[in-house]
């Protein structure tokens, strides 16, 4: 079984309205910043989303 002490729900929110929609679950050792594009229902659209401080 792998270990899931790296893993962490992370919120992300678009870039656009600074709504948050989504959360995620990723690896935190990954040093990078999650985008995404992801449908923001406030915009109306697609927008990107990004990963919550």
């Amino acid at each position: 079984m792998a270990k899931k002490e790296n893993r962490q729900y992370k919120t992300l929110v678009c870039s656009e309205c600074k709504n948050e929609n989504y959360r995620v679950e990723r690896n935190v050792k990954n040093s990078d910043k999650l985008e995404l594009n992801r449908y923001c229902s406030t915009c109306r659209r697609h927008t990107v989303h990004k990963e919550k401080k």
